[in-house]
């Protein structure tokens, strides 16, 4: 069963994110959590605190269970599936009554989690999709082929490929192998530009036609610039132009951005695609260096999470009937994420596509703020 709700604009759930400390792995003086009403704990595992958007997301969730009265323990684990696996053993030790987890590597986890089937403990994957197990209850993330569909979208209507004659060179640069969602950005992307490609309107010169030879490890800007300069040199040297770096998100556009600007002799403006609206990426858009993002408010997501978590921490089922006390508008969809071992009940929050000319509606959710002058955004902290 699914319930489709379409949403162009994210509600802003509680205030901008405050730096509450955690009781991480790695994090230093980190304050006692508060004493539970309800003598429950939940136990977060986010992959790392080096990237804005998953300090922020932990940071977030950990306050908003706080605020409601139950005990938390907060993890970050350096991109490191190793020392993920081993905060999670931590946390099934600490006899955690949930665990929520964005994983570092979703195929990493399946045998660790077997302790917190053993104890009873439910699992609810946060954002990626945890493979191969049967311990995942629930999964909350946004519809990740609909990422890569807005991105291709983009593309399309920036190029006129309906109309104009062509051809167009592109180049895909995709996630971290280890995340689950980077294969469904870029088959969002691809899939949505099959045609164009299959008609030669849009050209790979690289060849790098699967994700497997176009995945970015760690989704580091730095392995995303050497590798578009590694395709810079190796295909566009001879004159060639490039029109689209297709990334999948803001971290690799980066890079991206960076070695067309030191590397690509072309004098054409390359379409460059992102997601996640990071505030360097924000100030490219604004200077041309960067065409659009796809935004998440990852507060609503979090808001998802907590509402679900809370559920299963009472001891009841949020299951469908969830989808209509929610504050923000969602699908529950029981029937597209395959785990390998079953469908997981999903909750799937709608992204949408920032260009220069709606970065109010970036304002709009609270999260940001414009500078003095009115020109770039910044964190509203």
């Amino acid at each position: 069963m699914k319930k489709v709700i379409a949403a162009l604009s994210s509600l802003v759930i509680g205030s901008s994110l405050v730096s509450c400390g955690s009781s991480s792995s790695n994090s230093e003086s980190a304050p006692e959590t508060k004493v539970s009403n309800t003598d429950k704990t939940i136990g977060i595992a986010m992959p790392t605190q080096n990237l804005e958007r998953w300090n922020n997301d932990g940071e977030y969730l950990k306050k908003q269970f706080e605020d409601a009265g139950y005990n938390v323990i907060l993890t970050y684990s350096d991109n490191d599936a190793t020392k993920q696996n081993n905060d999670i053993v931590g946390l099934i030790a600490d006899d955690v009554d949930l665990l929520l987890i964005a994983a570092v590597e979703g195929d990493k986890l399946a045998s660790t989690l077997e302790g917190a089937v053993e104890k009873g403990i439910s699992v609810v994957a946060y954002d990626r999709l945890i493979m191969d197990t049967d311990a995942v209850t629930y999964y909350i993330s946004f519809d990740n082929s609909a990422v890569g569909k807005l991105q291709g979208n983009f593309v399309r209507d920036s190029l006129d490929l309906d109309n104009a004659e062509g051809p167009f060179n592109i180049e895909f640069i995709g996630g971290d192998d280890g995340d689950n969602n980077a294969k469904y950005f870029f088959s969002g992307a691809y899939d949505s530009l099959l045609e164009y490609i299959e008609s030669g309107k849009l050209v790979i010169k690289s060849g790098r036609d699967e994700f497997e030879k176009i995945a970015t490890k760690d989704w580091s800007s730095e392995n995303a610039k050497n590798n578009m300069e590694a395709t810079l040199k190796a295909h566009y040297s001879d004159g060639s132009q490039l029109d689209v770096a297709l990334c999948s998100n803001d971290s690799t556009a980066l890079g991206v951005a960076q070695a067309i600007e030191s590397s690509y002799s072309g004098s054409n403006k390359v379409i460059i695609t992102g997601q996640d609206g990071d505030i360097e990426n924000l100030r490219n858009i604004v200077d041309g260096k960067q065409s659009m993002t796809v935004y998440k408010n990852v507060n609503d997501e979090a808001a998802v999470a907590f509402e679900v978590c809370r559920k299963l921490l009472d001891g009841e089922v949020p299951a469908a009937s969830l989808v209509d006390t929610l504050p923000v508008e969602v699908t529950y969809d029981t029937g597209s994420y395959n785990n390998g071992k079953k469908y997981i009940q999903s909750y799937l929050l709608t992204p949408y596509v920032i260009t220069k000319d709606n970065l109010q509606l970036l304002v709009e959710t609270g999260l940001y703020k414009w500078d003095g002058e009115k020109k770039y955004l910044e964190a509203a902290k």
